[in-house]
């Protein structure tokens, strides 16, 4: 028998939020601000970035520097502070339709959490610049919940604060594999992929993803094919 879903925990960077490489820029300035990557090849530490994207960036910058957490600490201020200044030099722009597929969401009785790899300060940047904070239930950054993905934590605090009444009633979508091994580790009834950002078809299938969609405006219609949406709205 199918759990009707009560929740929805979405990505942000690359998932609702535009990237247009925004995070690699950020990655590039802190390490040059720091030298926190300067132990490995520029390459090297670029193709990690992106194998890691959606993870908490404490935990990137912390194999960037060898284990140093302090040069971590150092690094991992300097993105956050790189980021805002893109932000502000370039904007902030959603996965076209996000915004409307989120409000499609809670129409459909479903809560929405978004979650980051980002800190809280980055976070609230991206949701003030679209206009976001009165549009999902909540949004949460590693330092919320414990442990940033791919462990489940992100997931499992969304469903607390929420008040989702069991982990199979929780779906969960992201363009990284981290997302994806997230959803899975936490027990969500569904989890899927999107190609809008970071990581391919391949790399969220082998993840674990139940189905990879081409970006976020897909996640409703897939949701009311499956029987996943609540009862009430399938027949309102």
């Amino acid at each position: 028998m199918t759990t009707p879903l009560e929740l929805v925990v979405l990505d942000m960077a690359g998932t609702t939020v535009l990237d247009d490489g925004v995070v690699e820029q950020a990655f590039q300035r802190a390490a040059e601000r720091t030298g926190v990557a300067d132990r490995m090849p520029w390459d090297e530490a670029l193709d990690h970035v992106r194998v890691t994207m959606g993870q908490s960036k404490i935990d990137v910058f912390t194999h960037l520097a060898g284990g140093d957490r302090a040069a971590a600490e150092r690094a991992t201020a300097a993105f956050e502070g790189a980021y805002a200044e893109i932000v502000a030099e370039q904007g902030v722009a959603e996965i076209p339709g996000a915004a409307d597929a989120i409000q499609g969401l809670k129409d459909a009785g479903l809560a929405v959490v978004l979650t980051t790899g980002f800190a809280p300060v980055t976070r609230d940047v991206l949701l003030d610049g679209l206009g976001w904070n009165g549009l999902v239930d909540l949004a949460l950054s590693p330092v919320d919940a414990g442990r940033g993905r791919p462990a489940p934590d992100l997931v499992l605090t969304a469903l607390l604060r929420t008040g989702a009444s069991q982990v199979s009633a929780v779906g969960v979508a992201g363009d990284t594999s981290s997302d994806v091994q997230s959803g899975r580790r936490a027990g969500a009834g569904f989890v899927a992929g999107v190609l809008s950002g970071a990581h391919d078809l391949a790399a969220l299938t082998a993840a674990g993803a139940d189905t990879v969609l081409p970006d976020v405006t897909a996640l409703r219609g897939v949701l009311a094919e499956r029987g996943l949406l609540p009862r009430v709205s399938a027949t309102a």
